[in-house]
This record gives C-alpha cells, structure tokens and sequence, in this order.
C-alpha cells in the first residue's frame, strides 16, 4: 500500500481506531518558544498517565510538598485519636475517593459516568422490558440517556421513608439488582447498587424524567443532594401508557482533571456493541452541536446478535468458514457465542462479555472456551490422523491464529473484580462455557470434515512458523552472546537503569536520529533510529517477525520478550515508549507499522500507559530575534493574528526532524518541561481491530473505500504527496 494512502486512512480513522490519544496539554496554546540555556532537574518517578507542559520546577514543586507533608506529620503524629477518625456519609466517599468506584477522574473516567447510565437501561433490555434506548451528547456537554423499560419506582422506600427513585439515588448500595426473590432483575451488570448514585454524586447537576402508572415523575440534584421534591404529572391520554427512564447530567468540572468533552466515536463504539449483545435493542445516539453541520446521529440494531458481530470485525479479512453460532442455557447460565477462523490473519481476537459488560481481563467464560476448544481441537485432529504424531500437541496459541470469537454469557449472580468489572470470577462459568464449546465445536467439526482440515492446516503451519521463530530468536541469542552487548547498535542508551524514569525515542532514519541524540538528556533518554519503513506484521506469520531485523531490534531495545508470552512490565528497560516521526505521509506510515506491530505484538503496553507519540512543531515562525514555534494551522493563524498588519517575519515548515537542530528539537519536542505528548490507550478493542485490519491488512479494496469515503475530511492543498 502506498504510504500516502496509509498516512490518509490513518488520519481519517484515527477517532475510530479508538487508540485515544490523552493529551497532557491544552489545546496547543503554546508562547513563544526561545533558545535557553538547558536546565538540568532531577530523575523523578511519574506516573506517566498526565504530562504537563510549562510546570512548575521539579525540585522547587517536590521540595515543598515534603516539607508540607513533613510539617503535617509531626504535629499530627503526636495528637492520633479519635478526633483523627473520619466518618464519611451518604455521597461524601464517592466524592472523596471518586478513582475507586470510576476509575479515575480523566477521560476514562468521564465516559465511565455514560456506561454507568447505560448499563442499567440495558438491564431493562436484557430483562425484556425495554426496546429502545436513546443517547444524547448534548451541546452544554451534558449527556442524557433514556429508555422504554418499566421506569424507576416512585413510591415511598420503606427502609429510608424517602421515595424509591431518591433512594437509588442518593443512597450507595440501594438497588434492584442484588439477586435473589426481592431482586428486579433475573441477569443484570449492575452488582453494587451504586452506578446510578455515583454518577449523581460526580455530577454538577441531575435532572431525573420517570414515565410509569400514567405518570411523569421530575426531580434535580446537584452533587447528589436534591434540589426540588419529586414532582408527579399526570400524562395525556394519548401518551397515558408512556413508560421508562430518562436521566441526564452535567459532570462537575471539580471532579474531572481534564475538560469535560466526551468523544462520539467512544461512546458510538461502546453503543454499537450492545447492540450486537441484544439483538432485539434498538440503540440511538446523537450528538447536539451549535453547528448543525456538526451534529451527528447513528441508529444500531442487529438482529443476527454476535454472528453480526463476527462478521463486522472480519469484514476485510478471508474467512475459512461460515460464521458459527452457539447458543445454550445450562445451571441458569446462558451462553451465547460466535466464532470464525480467518486465512489471512497471524494473531487470535477473543472478546469476553458477561451480562453485557465488557471484561478486559477475561475471567473463567474466556479460560473455559480456550481450554475446551484447544483439548477438542487437538483430539479430532489425532482421531482423524492430520496430527499423526504422537508427541505432537498443538497448543492453545496455535489453535486460535487466525479466530475472531465473541463469547457472552448472562449469569444470575456475576462476581467482578471492582466497580469497573474487567474481570469474571465465577468458578461455575468455566464448566458450563467448557462443557458447551466441546458438546457443539465437536458436532460442527464431524458434520464440517472440510472445515477442520482447513483449520488444523493452518494450525500445524503456525506451530512450523512458531519453531522457525524459536530458531531465529536462539540464533539472535547466540549472535547477541558473540557481541559486546546484546542491544542493538544504533540504540544510543541513557545512563539510568531505573526503568520507571528511563524513556525512549523511536525515531525515522539518521538524521533525526543525530539530531535527537545531541539535543537528548542522556541521563533518562534514549534514542533509537529506525532504517526506513518496518516490516507490516499484519501480513505476516511469527517467524518473518522474527528474522527482520529492525522488529529485532525494537524487540531487543524495549526488553519486549517473545510473543505470546504473559507480559511482565518489570522487564521492559523504558515504561515510556515515544514515537518521534516526521510530520509528512512517510512519517504517518512509519507511525501506523510501529502502532501495529505494538498492537500485534505485545498489546499490554496500551493496557499499562507505555505508548506515546511525540508532537513535534510544522512552522518556525521568526520575527526579529524572536522564535515562535507553531504545532499546527491554527496556532500559526494565532501566531500571525499577534503581530501588528506591516509587521515582517519569516515562516519555515518543517518537513523532517532532521532539519532541526538539537537545540531546537530540545527546546520543542523532548523537553519535558516544554513538549507535548499524547499517550495512546486503546478504549475498544474490537474497532480497534477492524482499523488495524482495514489499514494494515491484505484487502486493498476495503482500504480504498476507506479512503474514498474519508476524502472529504481532508484539504486536498494541505495533503503532502
């Protein structure tokens, strides 16, 4: 693929790609940039989720914070009792310790708030009560979400002699969804009792809408405490049978850290997967703008469930089979679950749901069908003589290449791992997910004899391309003991050894390479030039992988280990992988392979915050003695805007790192105390797949479709080709 067609469908599709991108910056209001005298400051251990640009001096920062924190101790340490001990009411821990129960108070955090609202209008689904549910991203970044489901009960709650809707939200731990006789709900994501009332203690202001009995009950909070009574209407006759649910809230900017926008494609992603969970939902989202050119509506709805699913997410590769569907209820456990084998792809895409919620983390749904499916898989292929070796046993990572699964399972009494649920535990589900895949995966493969030669080809050939990787890896091994030091050549390393302080540069050829090993701190910064374009290992099996030798070398450099392998972050020499290309279509396809083979390879490091992505400046504007340095159109336009109308300058664009001197790729791009960072993590793993696939993959006509449809985003003068 051309890499000005890569660089174009990058660009066009880096907001579905769901890679979000969290900058530690506002939005590029950079001064005047000019040439200092470097200051040195000392190593200090971040957290690595937020950069902040112009801060404060470290140690000046550092310093008084202990002295403070000191000062604090000893006059407390000495007078510890009971005055000491702290007694948090109602809503107070969740506005006190908000992480905990949203996981942070960024941008996951703020779309944390949408799931919330959402997960229990999809209650209502799942219960069979509700058949549609509308999102609204309104224009004052508030969110509504509504649902035609039973509405919340209204009546006086005989525990806390307030209304029912006020107690679920206000009180933490009050609920339908706690199981047993009394519960509302048979199978719901809801656990705690807490979604509702967390998201109206974080929130400025809440307006609940309840349509139930004829009626229309109104009440507002802010901050979780109520504002008005709950006002009770009754409805027109011809709407007298209007039932369910409407909430909509303002976050509280003195939760969030970060400026409160919620982004339409994440929100959209999370949308379009339920309705491919609940096949008999009708799911709406909108988003209001005060530019009604900018508003933006998508309608979701797939009868055919998670054989849709499959199919969309292998909608650019070629598929061996026909999607297979299973779907059985067993000990009140019901399991749903839809896989394919793909001929063109290397690596294995297992989604996990229970209850509709999205676990990141697997649990015992995902080791159940792994362990079945890799036992039944080896078994028919010995009993059918295509594995004629005794010895010989595929193993699980052999089986999958190439498998797009979704599994889902509803469970009456789901046990997750915290608040955010990114893993299942329930020992019970393994079995149930075990004995279903082997009984039907076992029926498909004796009725379908072709398809398991198919599949078990392909298997044997990944366990050949797997023992051709490990020859290649042991004579790197080898090569790498016969040298002074097994890092690669190139690689200019930086003197600490702390990993947690140390970052690394991957830059685009020798010239910048040189550049940013001048300009560089070489106590915590190591630079790592690559030889033009990587290898795209979409296209190509483990052992290709491994013989190349720049993939060999980022291997080497980052301390990634070998695929496959369960990831340990202690052993990676750099927890801060920047990538530093240049601003033009070669340096957006070098950035695009090195983002998939990331993605590919080792997609832990998104998971754990470890992938960044330098910005460097386009324009250097002069004026006089004075250097300003532009990130993009709009901040030259800013620049330009300052100067008075006969004012004379010079504007130079920059087009490749190497013509910046080191001073100057200092001063704008490493710099910690001046530069821009923007960390990738991946919010939907699934839309990520798809862009990798579409981008990277072997369907030309799916990327030019890509491309055509994506055209009108650009400036065709502004494209650099």
């Amino acid at each position: 693929m051309p890499s000005s067609a890569a660089a174009t469908a990058a660009s066009a599709y880096s907001s579905s790609l769901n890679l979000r991108s969290f900058s530690s910056l506002p939005p590029l209001h950079h001064p005047a940039l000019l040439f200092k005298t470097r200051v040195n400051f000392p190593l200090r251990r971040s957290s690595g989720r937020f950069l902040v640009q112009n801060a404060v001096s470290p140690r000046a920062f550092m310093s008084s914070t202990v002295t403070t924190e000191a000062a604090k101790e000893q006059t407390t340490s000495s007078s510890y009792g009971s005055d000491q001990i702290q007694v948090l009411k109602g809503l107070d821990p969740v506005r006190k310790r908000p992480g905990m129960y949203i996981g942070s108070t960024g941008p996951r955090g703020l779309h944390h708030l949408v799931y919330e609202i959402l997960d229990n209008a999809i209650d209502e689904a799942q219960a069979g009560y509700a058949s549609r549910v509308e999102v609204v991203l309104h224009s004052d970044n508030s969110v509504s979400i509504s649902d035609n489901g039973r509405g919340i009960p209204t009546d006086l709650h005989p525990a806390t002699k307030k209304s029912s809707l006020e107690t679920v939200l206000t009180v933490l731990h009050a609920g339908g969804k706690f199981g047993g006789s009394n519960s509302g709900y048979s199978v719901s994501g809801g656990l705690h009792g807490v979604g509702l009332s967390v998201v109206n203690a974080l929130s400025e202001n809440l307006e609940v809408t309840v349509w139930r009995n004829g009626m229309e009950y109104q009440q507002k909070y802010s901050r979780g405490n109520p504002l008005t009574s709950l006002i009770g209407l009754s409805l027109p006759v011809e709407s007298n049978a209007r039932q369910g649910t409407k909430i909509r809230f303002w976050p509280d900017k003195q939760v969030f850290t970060t400026e409160i926008e919620f982004d339409y494609s994440t929100i959209s992603g999370r949308v379009r997967e339920l309705a491919f969970l609940n096949p008999k939902l009708h799911i709406t989202i909108k988003r209001e703008d005060a530019d009604p050119a900018k508003n933006q509506a998508d309608e979701y709805y797939y009868a055919g469930g998670l054989v849709e699913y499959v199919k969309w997410l292998n909608a650019d590769k070629t598929p061996i089979h026909d999607v297979v569907g299973i779907s059985k209820v067993m000990d009140g456990i019901t399991v749903d679950m839809a896989f394919q084998w793909c001929s063109d792809a290397y690596s294995d895409t297992i989604l996990g749901y229970a209850n509709s919620i999205r676990t990141v983390d697997g649990g015992t749904h995902i080791d159940g069908f792994k362990a079945a499916l890799t036992r039944t898989v080896n078994s028919l292929g010995k009993k059918s003589k295509i594995i004629k070796e005794k010895d010989i046993n595929l193993s699980g990572e052999h089986v999958r290449e190439g498998l797009t699964c979704i599994i889902s399972v509803k469970v009456p009494s789901p046990e997750f791992e915290g608040q955010t649920k990114t893993r299942l535990g329930n020992p019970e589900v393994r079995k149930v997910v075990d004995q279903s895949v082997q009984e039907y995966i076992t029926e498909y493969f004796e009725l379908h004899p072709d398809v398991l030669d198919l599949i078990l080809s392909k298997s044997l050939n990944a366990l050949k391309a797997a023992l051709a990787a490990k020859r290649a890896r042991e004579l790197v091994r080898q090569k790498s003991v016969l040298r002074s030091s097994s890092l690669p050549g190139k690689l200019a390393d930086c003197s600490s050894t702390n990993p947690e302080e140390s970052e690394i540069f991957i830059v685009e050829g020798d010239s910048a390479g040189g550049s940013a090993k001048q300009g560089r701190d070489r106590r915590f910064q190591a630079i790592l030039p690559l030889r033009g374009k990587i290898l795209n290992i979409e296209r190509r099996d483990e052992a290709a992988v491994y013989k190349n030798e720049e993939i060999q070398n980022l291997i080497r450099a980052l301390g990634l280990g070998v695929k496959g392998e369960e990831f340990k972050k202690d052993a990676l020499r750099y927890h801060k992988i920047i990538i530093l290309t240049d601003a033009d279509v070669d340096g957006a396809h070098i950035r695009t392979l090195l983002l998939t083979f990331f993605f590919r390879y080792q997609r832990a490091l998104f998971d754990e915050g470890c992938i960044y992505v330098g910005v460097p400046p386009l324009y250097k504007v002069e004026r006089g003695k004075q250097a300003h340095y532009c990130y993009d159109e709009a901040d030259l336009k800013r620049v330009q805007n300052s100067f008075p109308q006969n004012a004379s300058y010079n504007i130079q664009r920059f087009k490749g790192l190497g013509e910046m001197m080191p001073a100057q790729l200092w001063e704008t791009t490493m710099d910690p105390e001046q530069r821009m960072l923007k960390q990738l993590v991946i919010e939907d793993a699934a839309e990520a797949n798809v862009v990798f696939s579409s981008l990277m993959g072997a369907r030309v006509d799916t990327r030019k479709e890509m491309i055509r449809s994506a055209a009108a985003m650009f400036d065709i003068d502004q494209l650099d080709i």
